[in-house]
């Protein structure tokens, strides 16, 4: 494999960007289909689906952690000013979350709370108390961010990682290069690509996991803040590495059977989780599996985007902006959309199909011809403010 040089623009990561969100979309779909809990449930609701989501919910928000660390990486090293970059970084992920959290997500709290009983009022009656808030009124907390989460650990990130991004950065062309060169650069690179970086995983998994159960609400979620920030640092330090990115090259035909071998294995102690659980040795190894599982798919994706997906195209051009406004409305026209179609009494495949319709088509029409053609309304989603040329069109999908 030929060196990509260090300041190259990455599109194999530009589209795991967009293919990472796009199966998050996909995951929250079917999270209106499983017997686990969620905003608003289908009258289909069933565990036929629960095996693939298993395996998808491991590694999908770890992947975009990773890829925002190595968006954080280009992005500092070209600015000119770092507190400038920092500053207009942290404006434009502020904007949508307080904008997603008072005027995207509030029809998403209405219809579960609508769905659980707790109300009965129409969405103007409830929306004035939704502005108001309310921590015990309800079974939950109003306002929300929901899927907005994401967002808002990563604007925190951003600012955590700032007043360090120049000296890592330097360390990382320098000391650091010399590391990941004996590490990643030798006969056992690609044994060492497949463990270095589960380690973290492993201290976090037997400390931090057992106490801190994942609740995306900043103050109690710090197994979840330990993971995410492992992945975030591991892409802005590897960014550049050309001896990782090599071995990464090298371990992809391993790294997919791997994958291909954990996400059957696991999905079968998964599905026999009561019997595994009376045995320790067991559970010990399931725990580490799936652990390495994380990476395995993450290793895996990189490498084969980087041997197959390293090239420009009019479609990642417009997906690259079009995907966070799509992020940012997806779970509400998924809640909304769902919530009316399974009381239609359709059947569940039609139900599926439509909803999916519903939600990429929502998320298409509204970015092409609201968000992205409309000047004052481009920072609510997090574009600049910068409208297409009137010659521009739309890719063709």
């Amino acid at each position: 494999m030929q060196s990509l040089p260090l300041n190259q623009r990455r599109y194999d990561l530009d589209w795991l960007r967009v293919i990472a969100f796009g199966l998050l979309i996909i995951y929250h779909i079917g999270m209106f289909y499983v017997s686990w809990g969620w905003h608003v449930k289908s009258v289909h609701a069933s565990e036929a689906a629960e095996p693939f989501m298993i395996m998808l919910n491991p590694w999908r928000l770890s992947l975009l952690f990773l890829i925002s660390g190595v968006a954080i990486r280009f992005a500092f090293d070209k600015a000119e000013s770092h507190l400038r970059f920092t500053g207009r970084r942290t404006l434009t992920l502020f904007i949508p979350i307080v904008f997603g959290i008072h005027v995207i997500v509030a029809p998403q709290a209405w219809l579960q709370l609508l769905e659980s009983g707790e109300i009965q009022k129409g969405f103007w009656q409830f929306y004035p108390e939704y502005l108001i808030g309310s921590v015990d009124r309800y079974s939950i907390q109003i306002p929300t961010w929901n899927h907005l989460w994401y967002v808002v650990y990563l604007m925190l990130y951003t600012l955590l990682l700032a007043p360090f991004a120049r000296p890592l950065s330097r360390w990382t062309q320098n000391g650091g290069a010399r590391i990941f060169q004996k590490l990643f650069d030798h006969r056992w690179g690609v044994v060492m690509v497949l463990l270095i970086p589960v380690l973290p995983h492993v201290l976090i998994r037997f400390t931090l996991d057992p106490i801190f159960p994942t609740t995306h609400d900043v103050i109690n979620d710090w197994a979840n803040h330990a993971h995410s920030t492992v992945f975030l640092l591991t892409g802005f330090l590897l960014a550049k590495d050309p001896s990782f990115w090599r071995a990464i090259e090298r371990a992809l035909k391993p790294t997919v059977m791997l994958a291909a071998v954990l996400a059957i294995s696991l999905s079968l102690a998964w599905g026999n989780w009561e019997a595994l659980s009376e045995s320790e040795a067991a559970l010990l190894i399931a725990r580490l599996a799936r652990v390495l599982y994380i990476w395995v798919c993450i290793a895996a994706l990189l490498g084969l985007a980087q041997r197959y997906l390293n090239r420009p195209s009019k479609t990642l051009s417009y997906m690259t902006e079009a995907i966070f406004p799509w992020y940012i409305l997806h779970q509400t026209l998924i809640v909304m959309a769902g919530y009316w179609l399974t009381r239609t009494g359709v059947t569940v495949w039609p139900e599926f199909l439509l909803l999916t319709l519903a939600t990429f088509g929502g998320c298409y029409l509204i970015n092409e011809y609201l968000i992205r053609r409309w000047r004052p309304i481009r920072p609510l989603f997090g574009l600049r403010n910068k409208p297409p040329r009137e010659t521009e069109q739309p890719c063709k999908t």
